[in-house]
């Protein structure tokens, strides 16, 4: 029967004609030497070229990798042979070998040696330690060498083709070759040794068209090749499956079975003549050289034929041989690390005399089955004897040892009891494979039929691409791997004997309810083994990764492909063999596999029973899985780590077990994180605990404004200002109201410009110092520049109104102790401040209104969202019996309306009322006050007050801006607007009334000009001239 090989093209690209491949041990790549004096390092997964080098102008016959220097070395027609770093593609030498053409180059396996070959009829070796001297030259060919290639069994030899018909054997350290082999009417293009161990075989291939095979030890030809229609180019023996694969220039690659010598396939691209062949160790695949480009083809699978069984017992075959471990011959005192090579010891059972493609124990383990070259045979595990035999394109084991199915042709299987045929089933379809298990699975290109195994009845048809099965050991999971994902299925066993038994429900595609989709992988399994309910699986990107329903759980990344075998629950490792044979483990524990299995079921609680036997190392792992899934209140149980701790009572909203875990872990990051919870959540108290251990300064500045807590401001500003931080605490005394140390922030930053603007707005006695310090920094820029500033305690002229301005301060200043305290207040400081930013609503109106000193301004003014009593009681607390005047402005002028009563100022105080659409008379209660509503910034004659202000000197006041130092209250701009042109806007009885009083339009008109009054800019703006913040204007 043939060997049956996949073969699929994995690279193919279109090129000048190439005369020499090599495929790189390790990566992934394709060394083409090129007629026209090139040679490309191709990226064969890819498809992309990874390195260029110009060598020559005339044709490079040849080219090899050395990995372990990073090299790549070629020899060209130009007689010289070159050495890159293949890295850097620096040349690392390049030297005149030969004195005429380079045919090819043999690199030494261990040796720090390289033959070349040419048509001077000479073998070279040359040795890169020395400096790539000429050690050795070879001479005993009489035309042409076009071919040299070291003995992989012993490097110390090689053997050499030439076109003088023969095959000579040499060694190093000899002149003359050790023999010579004749046979070949033409001349010998190429020659190769067989890769295995077991027999002596070398072959060559000549212009007669023939390829030989030759016995070196009895210098015997033992089998001759006839096949190709041209001359042979290229021969090689594979060193992973049994194959000699052979070139010619007819344009076809031959794969001949290396035992049997049967011509097994025949592979043509449609790209000319063949010139070169390459192989690696440790891989299926073949690079091939053309007339028209390279191609890579893999051949059959890279998964290595191996099985374990329950007890730990692994078997392999390696080409024909078998060979087996046992992994309990380590012992429990072994103590094995996650992906590190066991150390076991490799026992030889046998040799087969088919090439196993196939081989699987039995359920029980009693049996191996080894299937390949279209015959079974099934061994017994222990002795390796013979048990049962027979043709068999696939086998596939039931999961009762006594059952297994062979496909005897596309169209037949064949089902065995007890080693007995049993039942035959004759397809209508034609079939590629059969899978075993619970049930037999028959697979067509595009969908797989499940059969029964009792009666070869069709349990359910699926319709689509399926490459691989692997069942559950109880039966209830089977998962199928196609081409881009791997289904988990779960199979309902009484659901398809009742239906099958009762013939309801059942149609041509057989019992729909058998199977139901549980979980989807989203790429497809390079193998799988179930543990329990959760199926392990390895992937093409080397990932070990394991399923519980939706759930994937990556275990570990290996550096290179892997192979599950099986699963020990004794050890509670997963076992996985690589190409090479090299057994390794990983840790999978079957209680954490059963606690994530009762959880997806749903089944919390139960979950929670199986904690006791779960090592505490995993509990981290279980709780992420618990959240993942929505079971914070489980996950918090179960978590270990405190970050995560931290976290989930976070999302629970447990503020003070989150404050605990702050506190133990000491992270800025988790009290920043617990202050934004808090804060979230209405928890002041905690959220300012949390600020304050995380010194979150703004989450500060935020709660003591929010709170009008001024101590709070008081001790923020100090820490923040140790801390650097500027801008908070430039921030927290500007909302105490302390010009003063705002100022010194900004001093301190070196803001000078900023600081200077600053102290002629709010603090005019200071601006010159402030000039002065910002002349000398800017001085050390641009002298001229700072000659240019003008101090106004120099040149007063040219800052207009700067004396009144001073005037107003002391004025304003004074009136609240000695001119040195602020005008404004917050909170506990509203006895000094003048203003209380309390948040009490009683006192709401007093806390938010900034109330100017009635002995020098002549009235007191409160804007307040709350009782109008607010401003009255400012008035008071700042000289009441000077301040015959209070204003005050409330949102809702029905309310305001109702205050005015209990204000009780018999006409004399002005109540304005501002609501959503307000009109004049809402604004407007009695027009008569309005000729006493005159701003604080203008003087009102002792004759227009009351009698109190008979007490006043008879000079008038000087004209003063009340500074708006606090950001008591924001007006939107719409609310300006209509204030303001409220207050422009005079009917007929207020012209009469002003008439009356003996003021006119100037006298009004004084009151915006801040040119002619001193006052600063925008003082005319009705925002300032009624104390309102600065930034009012801006927003």
């Amino acid at each position: 029967m043939p060997l049956r090989l996949d073969i699929k093209n994995v690279f193919s690209q279109r090129s000048e004609r190439v005369k020499g491949v090599d495929i790189h041990p390790t990566e992934p790549w394709i060394l083409a030497s090129l007629y026209n004096g090139n040679v490309y390092i191709w990226n064969y997964v890819e498809g992309a070229l990874v390195k260029s080098f110009e060598i020559t102008d005339l044709p490079v016959r040849t080219a090899k990798f050395i990995p372990r220097k990073q090299w790549m070395v070629c020899g060209a027609d130009d007689m010289h042979v070159r050495v890159y770093n293949y890295n850097t593609m620096d040349k690392v030498k390049q030297f005149e070998a030969h004195t005429d053409y380079i045919r090819h180059l043999a690199v030494h396996p261990t040796l720090p040696y390289l033959l070349t070959c040419s048509d001077d009829m000479l073998i070279k070796l040359w040795d890169w330690e020395k400096g790539w001297v000429n050690t050795q030259v070879f001479e005993g060919h009489s035309h042409y060498v076009m071919h040299v290639v070291f003995n992989p069994k012993d490097p110390n030899t090689f053997a050499s083709a030439s076109l003088d018909r023969t095959v000579k054997v040499w060694g190093i350290g000899s002149h003359m070759p050790n023999f010579t082999l004749e046979g070949h009417e033409k001349g010998v293009n190429c020659v190769d040794y067989y890769t295995g161990g077991d027999r002596p075989y070398l072959a060559s291939g000549a212009d007669d068209r023939l390829v030989k095979v030759w016995d070196y030890q009895t210098k015997a030809c033992i089998q001759t090749l006839d096949g190709h229609a041209h001359n042979i180019t290229a021969v090689g023996f594979h060193p992973e499956l049994p194959l000699l694969l052979t070139g010619s220039e007819d344009g076809s690659v031959k794969a001949w079975h290396s035992t049997t010598y049967r011509l097994e396939h025949s592979l043509d691209h449609g790209m000319e003549r063949v010139w070169a062949v390459a192989y690696t160790r440790g891989s299926n695949s073949i690079a091939i050289g053309y007339d028209e480009g390279c191609v890579m083809v893999k051949l059959g699978r890279d998964e290595p034929v191996a099985s374990m069984d329950a007890g730990g017992k692994v078997v392999w075959a390696r080409h024909n041989e078998i060979q087996t471990v046992n992994i309990k011959s380590l012992g429990d005192a072994h103590e094995e690390k996650d992906g590190e090579r066991l150390p076991l010891a490799v026992k030889d059972l046998g040799s087969s005399e088919q090439y196993p493609q196939y081989l699987a124990h039995s359920p029980n383990g009693r049996f191996v089955a080894v299937c390949g070259d279209g015959e079974y045979v099934i061994y017994t595990a222990l002795a390796w004897r013979n048990k049962a035999f027979g043709a068999a394109l696939d086998f596939a084991w039931s999961d009762d040892s006594n059952t297994f199915a062979i496909r005897e042709s596309s169209t037949v299987v064949k089902i065995f009891r007890n080693f007995k045929e049993a039942q035959t089933l004759r397809l209508p379809y034609s079939a590629e494979g059969i899978h075993g298990g619970s049930l037999l699975g028959v697979r067509t290109p595009d969908a797989i039929t499940f059969y029964d195994w009792a009666g070869g009845a069709v349990v359910r048809r699926i319709e689509a691409e399926v490459r691989a099965v692997h069942w559950s050991e109880g039966g209830a999971g089977v998962a199928l791997v196609g081409p881009a994902a791997t289904h988990i299925l779960e199979y309902s066993r009484e659901a398809a004997e009742a239906a099958l038994a009762s013939g309801e429900g059942v149609d041509e595609d057989g019992v729909e309810s058998a199977f139901e989709l549980v979980g989807e992988i989203g790429e497809p399994a390079t193998s799988a083994v179930w543990v329990g309910d959760c199926l392990a699986f390895t992937t093409s990107s080397w990932r070990i990764a394991y399923a519980v329903g939706g759930e994937t759980t990556t275990l570990a990344h290996a550096d290179r492909p892997l192979y599950l075998l099986g699963y020990l629950a004794a050890a509670g490792r997963l076992y996985a063999v690589d190409r090479a044979g090299a057994v390794v483990a990983y840790t999978l524990l079957l209680p954490v596999v059963e606690f994530k299995t009762r959880v997806l079921r749903g089944d919390v609680d139960g979950a929670r029973a199986l904690l006791p036997t779960v090592p505490e190392a995993e509990h981290a792992a279980l709780a992420r899985f618990l959240e993942a899934r929505g079971h914070l209140e489980a996950a918090a149980e179960v978590a270990t780590d405190p970050a995560h701790r931290f976290d989930l009572a976070l999302a629970l909203g447990r503020l003070d077990s989150a404050a605990a875990l702050a506190a133990e872990s000491g992270s800025a990051l988790a009290w920043r994180a617990l202050g934004e919870a808090a804060l979230a959540a209405g928890d002041l108290g905690v959220a300012g605990r949390a600020m304050e251990a995380a010194r979150d300064r703004a989450g500060q500045l935020l709660l003591a404004s929010a709170a009008r807590d001024g101590e709070a401001l008081a001790r923020l500003a100090a820490a923040a200002a140790d801390e650097g931080a500027r801008n908070v605490a430039f921030a927290a005394h500007w909302l105490r109201g302390d010009v003063d140390a705002a100022l010194g922030c900004l001093l301190a930053a070196g803001r000078f410009p900023e600081a200077a603007l600053l102290a002629r707005t709010y603090r005019p006695s200071r601006a010159g110092e402030v000039v002065v310090r910002w002349q000398a920094d800017l001085a050390r820029a641009n002298p001229k520049a700072a000659e240019a500033l003008a101090n106004p305690d120099d040149y007063p002229n040219l800052f207009p109104g700067w004396s009144e301005a001073l005037e107003a301060e002391r004025a304003v200043y004074g009136a609240v102790g000695a001119g040195e305290e602020q005008g404004v207040g917050m909170g506990a400081g509203a006895e000094e401040a003048g203003v209380d930013e309390g948040a009490d609503s009683e006192e709401a109106g007093a806390g938010a209104a900034p109330a100017v000193g009635a002995a020098a301004v002549g009235s007191a003014i409160g804007l307040a969202s709350g009782p109008i009593r607010g401003a009255k009681e400012a008035a008071a607390s700042n000289g009441a019996p000077a301040a015959g005047q209070a204003y005050a402005f409330h949102d809702d002028p029905a309310s305001a309306e109702e205050e005015a009563e209990a204000f009780g100022t018999e006409a004399e105080g002005f109540v304005g009322g501002v609501g959503e659409d307000p009109d004049e008379e809402e604004l407007f209660a009695d027009p008569a006050p309005h000729a006493a509503a005159a701003p604080p910034a203008q003087s009102v004659p002792p004759e227009q007050g009351s009698a109190d202000w008979g007490e006043e000197p008879e000079a008038e006041a000087p004209v003063v801006e009340a500074p708006a130092l606090a950001p008591a209250v924001r007006l939107a701009p719409e609310e300006e607007d209509e204030l303001s042109a409220a207050l422009g806007a005079l009917t007929p009885d207020e012209e009469a009334l002003l008439a009356e009083e003996g003021l006119d339009d100037e006298d009004l008109a004084g009151f915006g000009d801040a040119d002619e009054d001193g006052l600063d800019e925008g003082a005319g703006d009705f925002s300032d001239d009624w104390g309102l913040d600065e930034g009012a204007k801006r927003d």
